[in-house]
C-alpha cells in the first residue's frame, strides 16, 4: 500500500513538472509574439510618418525624384514584410532611404527651417528610439524562449510539443560599423 502511495506522489510531481515545464514555454513563446508585436506597431508607426516627412521635403527639394522614390520603395517593402529576416532587410533599406532623404534636406536651410519639417523629424526620431527599444525587448525575449527550448528538462517538453526556436532581430552588417566623423 505505502509503494502505491509513493508511486503516486512520484506520477502527480512528474506530471506538475511537465504542466509548469509545458506552461512555460507557452507563456515565453506569447511573449516573443508580443514583443514583435510591439516592434512591428513602431514600425508601422515609422512607416505612417514617411509620407508626411517626404511630401514636406518635396516641397522643397522636388527634383530629388530618385531619393523620394527610393524611401518610398523602402517603405513599401518594410509594410509588405512577413517574417522576421524580411523585416529586417526592409527596416534596413528603409533606414539607409531615410538618411539619404536628412542628407538632401541638409542642402535646403528654408526646409530645415521649417516648423513642420522638424516637428515630423522630432516624431521619427522619437519613433525610432522606440523602435531600439522594442528591439532590444524582443531579442531579450528571444533568448529567454531560446533558453527555455534548448536547457534541459524542458528542452523534451519543447521537443514532444513543436515548439521551435524565435529568430533575432539584427541589424545589418553595414549599422554595425563604427561610423566615421570628421570635423
Amino acid at each position: 500500500m505505502l509503494v502505491y502511495i509513493i508511486i503516486g506522489i512520484i506520477i502527480i510531481v512528474f506530471l506538475a513538472v511537465l504542466v509548469g515545464l509545458y506552461n512555460s514555454l507557452v507563456n515565453l513563446r506569447n511573449r516573443v509574439k508580443n514583443s514583435w508585436a510591439q516592434i512591428d506597431v513602431q514600425l508601422k508607426r515609422r512607416a505612417d510618418l514617411i509620407p508626411n516627412l517626404v511630401e514636406t521635403v518635396k516641397g522643397y527639394a522636388s527634383h530629388e525624384r530618385g531619393v523620394f522614390e527610393n524611401v518610398t520603395k523602402a517603405r513599401s517593402s518594410l509594410l509588405n514584410a512577413e517574417t522576421v529576416k524580411e523585416n529586417q532587410e526592409a527596416n534596413n533599406q528603409l533606414t539607409g532611404a531615410l538618411k539619404t532623404l536628412f542628407a538632401v534636406a541638409e542642402n535646403y536651410p528654408d526646409l530645415k527651417a521649417s516648423q513642420n519639417f522638424q516637428d515630423l523629424q522630432m516624431q521619427l526620431s522619437q519613433t525610432e528610439d522606440k523602435i531600439a527599444y522594442s528591439r532590444q525587448f524582443y531579442n531579450d525575449t528571444v533568448l529567454m524562449y531560446n533558453n527555455k527550448c534548448q536547457m534541459f528538462p524542458s528542452n523534451i517538453i519543447a521537443r514532444l510539443f513543436n515548439f521551435t526556436e524565435s529568430e533575432f532581430f539584427e541589424t545589418a552588417e553595414a549599422e554595425r560599423s563604427v561610423p566615421k566623423v570628421e570635423f
